[in-house]
């Protein structure tokens, strides 16, 4: 049990490090594109960029993390990411960086995470027993929702003596995430020495036969596709708000203040029963205070609304995570979190998109409005498409 201890305690605080380092380049890097450009189009392009490489390499991804040790792979994206940053802080030292520069390293970006997400998702069940698995995963969210908040307030602050200060604290941090997941010791089974379509299509097939995992996986697809605002934060920052990179980073935080406070909560108050509801009405709440941040002029009242997104979508995060891990095969865990990480993670990138198109057409407002309008009607339609997900009531086993 020491030695499993020893091996979560390293995950954890290797998860935290990068997911701070994440959130302050992302912070850096949407500044300084929108400095550079002024262009709404250019932010979205910022997350399409991203989308692409984790969309085409999610099967092999996760075949990899059923195929070869979880934790190299995870140090490996690790090293790519902090490779990122030093090419960012060395642009800017020679006076190189463009729109080109930030768009090409954020393809890197993208191929990382399509590795990353799979094998840190299939590598909690192996650290925990599986009767502490669903406070595991919310501890786990927990501390990467303590990141989301200090990543971005750090990265906006740091910001303020130039974008060369976040990036050299970036690239730091994930080398340090990466020299912790090397010293991850567990036990994984290897699968089958299968390289054919069959067995990397094997995730997929599985999502597609179980409804409450297609349910639940695909409604966070539409969900983060229409709702997520995260790309337009710079201008509503600047130009609705009329802040400055500070209060950027706060808009960026608070989700994750909401989220955190959720964390703690769910880790006191553990949800059992009737999960299946909760993810749906989590997910309409989530719209509903999408257009409210759309339609405020106030930072208080953004950062109030930004912060009730966060709180609703760790309810549908823990569940629907449990869900996908206890309701899967080891030996196959790895692809069915591949396919878990595009709706969910890779999502995040084509919302962006989505946002920065949507607003070139509409405007700001008008985008993050109709997405969150739109949001509320998928959690209403998916208690008819899916009513297995509808009626699940416990957590674990159904």
């Amino acid at each position: 049990e020491l030695f499993r201890l020893h091996s979560f305690v390293a995950f954890f605080s290797a998860r935290l490090a990068a997911m701070l380092a994440n959130q302050m380049l992302m912070v850096a890097v949407a500044w300084q594109m929108y400095d550079l450009t002024g262009s709404a189009w250019d932010l979205g392009l910022v997350g399409l960029f991203q989308f692409v490489p984790a969309l085409v390499l999610t099967l092999p991804a996760g075949h990899a993390a059923d195929h070869f040790n979880r934790g190299r792979i995870f140090a490996g994206c690790m090293l790519s990411q902090a490779l990122v940053g030093f090419v960012l802080l060395l642009a800017i030292a020679g006076g190189h960086e463009t729109r080109g520069l930030i768009l090409g390293l954020s393809i890197v970006l993208g191929v990382a995470r399509a590795f990353q997400m799979p094998a840190q998702q299939a590598l909690i069940p192996l650290l925990v027993p599986p009767a502490l698995l669903g406070r595991a995963i919310t501890l786990a969210s927990s501390g990467m929702q303590a990141a989301i908040i200090a990543g971005p307030a750090v990265g906006g602050a740091l910001y303020v003596l130039g974008a060369s200060a976040v990036y050299s604290v970036s690239t730091v941090l994930l080398l340090g995430a990466a020299g912790l997941m090397l010293s991850v010791r567990y036990e994984q089974a290897p699968a089958p020495a299968n390289t054919g379509w069959q067995d990397i299509l094997a995730g997929a097939r599985f999502v597609w036969r179980n409804k409450v995992l297609l349910g639940a996986t695909s409604l966070d697809l539409f969900a983060v596709l229409l709702g997520g605002a995260t790309a337009l934060l710079p201008i509503f920052a600047r130009d609705i708000l009329h802040a400055g990179p500070q209060e950027l980073g706060l808009l960026r935080a608070a989700p994750a203040v909401g989220a955190f406070a959720m964390s703690i909560a769910l880790l006191r108050w553990p949800l059992h029963r009737h999960t299946g509801p909760l993810m749906l009405a989590s997910v309409a709440i989530f719209g509903l205070a999408t257009v409210v941040f759309g339609l405020s002029t106030h930072v208080g009242l953004s950062l109030f609304a930004l912060a009730i997104t966060g709180a609703v979508d760790n309810v549908s995060v823990v569940i629907r995570q449990t869900i996908v891990q206890t309701d899967t095969p080891d030996e196959i865990r790895g692809r069915v979190s591949a396919i878990n990480s595009i709706f969910i993670g890779a999502s995040n990138q084509l919302g962006e998109f989505e946002s920065g198109a949507t607003a070139a057409l509409f405007g700001p407002v008008g985008s993050v409005v109709l997405g969150g309008i739109g949001t509320v009607a998928v959690a209403l339609l998916w208690f008819r498409l899916f009513p297995t997900l509808a009626r699940r009531d416990r957590l674990i086993g159904g």
